[in-house]
């Protein structure tokens, strides 16, 4: 999954947060960086060969399926603690935690059905066309969940 390969993965997650400008909400804040991540091509959205050599390695392994998941669990807190720091409520915001699991959810659809594009036609640019819709999707629902909440 994305993010998953190191720590900085995880402090670009963080630092979204912290660097709100206050008249960008944190799930915005978020949206926007998926979008900045695809206009910079980033290494952690690499729609490529080299990527799917990546993904073939952990879908073919069990133990790497299991460290996905816990990285992806490990994540979501990341972006639980972050949401509620930035944003100044109490680190046991159920809203927040709602909030950090959908984001997680979107972005790894996002992630998977961008990887199979990619594996189906070799298309980085539709590959990464379909991260960004799948996000997009995903933000609004986002949006829909957390409407009376300090993060929208």
């Amino acid at each position: 999954m994305f993010f998953d390969r190191d720590a900085e993965g995880r402090e670009i997650l963080r630092n979204t947060l912290r660097r709100l400008d206050l008249c960008v909400p944190p799930i915005e804040a978020l949206h926007q960086l998926a979008h900045q991540l695809v206009a910079e091509e980033s290494r952690y959205l690499d729609f490529s060969e080299m990527g799917q050599a990546y993904i073939k390695t952990i879908e073919g392994s069990e133990p790497l399926k299991a460290r996905a998941r816990a990285i992806r669990d490990e994540l979501a807190q990341v972006v639980a603690t972050a949401l509620v720091e930035c944003v100044g409520q109490e680190a046991c915001d159920p809203d927040a935690h709602l909030a950090a699991e959908i984001l997680l959810a979107t972005w790894g659809t996002a992630f998977i059905q961008a990887h199979r594009r990619f594996r189906r036609n070799r298309d980085p640019e539709e590959a990464r066309g379909v991260f960004l819709a799948i996000v997009d999707r995903g933000t609004i629902a986002l949006k829909a969940a957390m409407v009376g909440t300090p993060y929208v």
